[in-house]
Protein backbone atom coordinates (compact mmCIF):
# COMPACT_ATOMS: atom_id res chain seq x y z
CA UNK A 1 0.00 0.00 0.00
CA UNK A 2 1.22 3.51 -0.60
CA UNK A 3 2.36 5.26 2.14
CA UNK A 4 0.32 8.61 1.39
CA UNK A 5 -2.82 6.25 1.51
CA UNK A 6 -2.46 5.11 4.83
CA UNK A 7 -1.03 8.52 5.46
CA UNK A 8 -3.85 10.07 5.20
CA UNK A 9 -5.82 7.83 7.63
CA UNK A 10 -2.79 8.86 10.35
CA UNK A 11 -3.44 12.59 9.35
CA UNK A 12 -7.25 12.63 9.03
CA UNK A 13 -6.92 10.85 13.08
CA UNK A 14 -4.50 12.57 14.66
CA UNK A 15 -6.17 15.67 13.35
CA UNK A 16 -9.65 15.20 14.71
CA UNK A 17 -8.38 12.88 17.88
CA UNK A 18 -5.39 13.97 18.69
CA UNK A 19 -2.07 12.18 18.74
CA UNK A 20 -2.60 10.46 22.14
CA UNK A 21 -4.99 8.28 20.59
CA UNK A 22 -3.16 7.63 17.56
CA UNK A 23 -0.05 6.33 19.54
CA UNK A 24 -2.99 3.92 21.35
CA UNK A 25 -4.23 2.50 17.91
CA UNK A 26 -0.38 2.43 16.89
CA UNK A 27 0.57 0.28 20.13
CA UNK A 28 -2.05 -1.93 19.63
CA UNK A 29 -1.20 -2.81 16.47
CA UNK A 30 2.06 -4.23 17.19
CA UNK A 31 4.06 -2.03 14.42
CA UNK A 32 7.03 -0.81 15.97
CA UNK A 33 6.60 2.93 15.32
CA UNK A 34 4.45 5.73 15.29
CA UNK A 35 4.14 7.66 12.22
CA UNK A 36 4.03 6.22 8.39
CA UNK A 37 6.07 8.04 5.47
CA UNK A 38 3.92 9.05 2.72
CA UNK A 39 6.72 8.10 0.59
CA UNK A 40 7.07 4.74 1.51
CA UNK A 41 4.72 1.60 0.68
CA UNK A 42 3.65 -1.01 2.90
CA UNK A 43 2.33 -4.44 3.32
CA UNK A 44 -1.60 -4.39 3.00
CA UNK A 45 -2.24 -6.55 6.17
CA UNK A 46 -0.80 -3.93 8.96
CA UNK A 47 -2.17 -0.81 7.05
CA UNK A 48 -6.24 -2.74 7.01
CA UNK A 49 -5.26 -3.76 10.99
CA UNK A 50 -4.49 -0.27 11.55
CA UNK A 51 -7.91 0.98 9.84
CA UNK A 52 -9.57 -1.92 11.98
CA UNK A 53 -8.31 -0.62 15.05
CA UNK A 54 -9.11 3.04 13.92
CA UNK A 55 -12.66 1.68 13.55
CA UNK A 56 -12.54 0.16 17.21
CA UNK A 57 -11.36 2.59 18.94
CA UNK A 58 -14.07 5.09 17.51
CA UNK A 59 -17.05 2.25 17.31
CA UNK A 60 -17.38 3.28 13.99
CA UNK A 61 -17.44 0.68 10.70
CA UNK A 62 -14.62 1.18 8.79
CA UNK A 63 -16.41 2.89 5.95
CA UNK A 64 -17.69 5.63 8.07
CA UNK A 65 -14.06 5.75 9.30
CA UNK A 66 -13.15 5.81 5.33
CA UNK A 67 -15.89 8.04 4.59
CA UNK A 68 -14.45 10.71 7.12
CA UNK A 69 -11.46 10.29 5.65
CA UNK A 70 -12.20 11.74 2.12
CA UNK A 71 -14.80 14.69 4.14
CA UNK A 72 -11.11 15.83 5.71
CA UNK A 73 -8.73 15.24 2.13
CA UNK A 74 -11.46 17.95 1.16
CA UNK A 75 -12.26 19.91 4.09
CA UNK A 76 -9.32 20.48 5.84
CA UNK A 77 -6.59 23.11 5.89
CA UNK A 78 -3.60 20.64 5.91
CA UNK A 79 -5.17 19.41 2.64
CA UNK A 80 -5.71 22.34 0.19
CA UNK A 81 -3.53 20.95 -2.42
CA UNK A 82 -5.96 17.97 -2.63
CA UNK A 83 -8.73 20.37 -2.61
CA UNK A 84 -7.08 22.53 -5.50
CA UNK A 85 -6.02 19.50 -7.41
CA UNK A 86 -10.24 18.18 -7.55
CA UNK A 87 -11.25 21.47 -7.90
CA UNK A 88 -9.41 21.66 -11.60
CA UNK A 89 -11.99 19.00 -12.39
CA UNK A 90 -14.47 21.99 -13.16
CA UNK A 91 -16.31 24.93 -12.62
CA UNK A 92 -19.41 23.42 -11.23
CA UNK A 93 -20.16 20.33 -9.15
CA UNK A 94 -21.71 18.42 -12.71
CA UNK A 95 -17.87 19.01 -14.89
CA UNK A 96 -16.14 17.89 -11.27
CA UNK A 97 -17.94 14.64 -11.51
CA UNK A 98 -17.04 14.50 -15.57
CA UNK A 99 -13.83 14.73 -14.33
CA UNK A 100 -13.31 11.68 -12.36
CA UNK A 101 -12.77 9.13 -15.02
CA UNK A 102 -9.47 11.21 -14.99
CA UNK A 103 -8.68 11.54 -11.38
CA UNK A 104 -6.44 8.56 -11.29
CA UNK A 105 -4.29 9.94 -14.32
CA UNK A 106 -4.23 13.89 -12.63
CA UNK A 107 -2.59 12.08 -9.11
CA UNK A 108 -0.36 10.34 -10.63
CA UNK A 109 1.11 13.62 -12.47
CA UNK A 110 1.33 15.06 -8.76
CA UNK A 111 2.72 11.47 -7.19
CA UNK A 112 4.13 9.30 -10.15
CA UNK A 113 3.95 5.97 -8.11
CA UNK A 114 0.27 6.63 -6.49
CA UNK A 115 -2.00 4.07 -8.15
CA UNK A 116 -5.10 4.70 -7.41
CA UNK A 117 -7.90 3.05 -8.86
CA UNK A 118 -9.77 3.82 -11.82
CA UNK A 119 -13.54 5.00 -11.60
CA UNK A 120 -15.94 5.49 -14.47
CA UNK A 121 -18.77 7.51 -14.09
CA UNK A 122 -22.70 7.41 -15.99
CA UNK A 123 -24.95 9.33 -16.09
CA UNK A 124 -28.31 7.96 -16.14
CA UNK A 125 -30.84 10.63 -16.68
CA UNK A 126 -30.37 14.34 -16.10
CA UNK A 127 -29.04 14.76 -12.17
CA UNK A 128 -28.44 10.94 -11.61
CA UNK A 129 -25.23 9.40 -11.83
CA UNK A 130 -23.30 6.55 -10.64
CA UNK A 131 -19.84 6.16 -10.27
CA UNK A 132 -18.16 3.48 -10.55
CA UNK A 133 -14.69 2.13 -8.29
CA UNK A 134 -12.92 -0.40 -10.28
CA UNK A 135 -11.14 -3.00 -8.10
CA UNK A 136 -7.47 -1.44 -6.61
CA UNK A 137 -7.78 -0.13 -3.23
CA UNK A 138 -10.04 -1.45 -0.15
CA UNK A 139 -12.56 0.59 0.51
CA UNK A 140 -11.63 3.46 -1.83
CA UNK A 141 -15.65 3.98 -2.94
CA UNK A 142 -15.63 5.18 1.32
CA UNK A 143 -13.33 7.48 0.87
CA UNK A 144 -14.66 8.75 -2.52
CA UNK A 145 -18.08 8.98 -0.94
CA UNK A 146 -16.75 11.43 1.61
CA UNK A 147 -15.18 13.13 -1.13
CA UNK A 148 -17.70 13.35 -3.16
CA UNK A 149 -20.10 14.92 -0.11
CA UNK A 150 -17.40 17.53 0.38
CA UNK A 151 -17.22 18.69 -3.05
CA UNK A 152 -20.84 18.87 -3.31
CA UNK A 153 -20.27 21.29 -0.20
CA UNK A 154 -17.01 23.10 -1.58
CA UNK A 155 -19.60 23.52 -5.07
CA UNK A 156 -22.23 24.51 -3.36
CA UNK A 157 -24.25 21.80 -4.67
CA UNK A 158 -26.84 20.04 -2.89
CA UNK A 159 -26.91 16.03 -3.88
CA UNK A 160 -27.76 12.91 -2.20
CA UNK A 161 -24.97 10.20 -2.02
CA UNK A 162 -25.34 6.63 -1.56
CA UNK A 163 -22.90 3.59 -1.43
CA UNK A 164 -24.58 0.54 -3.25
CA UNK A 165 -22.11 -1.68 -1.70
CA UNK A 166 -19.53 -3.96 -4.05
CA UNK A 167 -20.07 -6.00 -7.32
CA UNK A 168 -17.31 -7.52 -8.55
CA UNK A 169 -14.94 -6.21 -6.86
CA UNK A 170 -16.39 -2.70 -8.04
CA UNK A 171 -17.80 -0.43 -5.72
CA UNK A 172 -20.26 1.85 -6.50
CA UNK A 173 -21.87 5.37 -5.75
CA UNK A 174 -25.02 6.72 -6.77
CA UNK A 175 -25.43 10.13 -6.76
CA UNK A 176 -28.56 12.51 -7.37
CA UNK A 177 -27.86 15.76 -8.00
CA UNK A 178 -31.01 17.77 -6.22
CA UNK A 179 -29.63 21.86 -7.02
CA UNK A 180 -26.23 22.63 -8.31
CA UNK A 181 -26.38 26.11 -6.85
CA UNK A 182 -27.69 25.28 -3.58
CA UNK A 183 -25.71 27.46 -1.43
CA UNK A 184 -22.87 29.85 -2.19
CA UNK A 185 -20.03 27.15 -1.88
CA UNK A 186 -16.38 27.79 -1.16
CA UNK A 187 -14.25 29.93 -3.24
CA UNK A 188 -11.84 29.16 -5.24
CA UNK A 189 -9.28 31.17 -7.56
CA UNK A 190 -7.55 29.36 -10.35
CA UNK A 191 -4.59 31.53 -10.08
CA UNK A 192 -4.01 31.14 -6.25
CA UNK A 193 -0.82 29.80 -4.82
CA UNK A 194 -0.91 27.19 -1.68
CA UNK A 195 1.61 27.73 1.13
Amino acid sequence: MHGLVIKALESFFRATYGDQRWRKVMEQSGLDFFEFEGLLTYEEEPCLRVLELVGIELGQSQGEVLEDVGNFLVSHPQCERLRRLLRFGGETYVEFLHSMDDLRDRARLAVEDLNLPAMELREHTAGLYSLTCLPGIAGFGSVMLGVLRAMADDYGALVMLDHRGRRDGCEVISIALIESAYSEGRSFDLGARTG
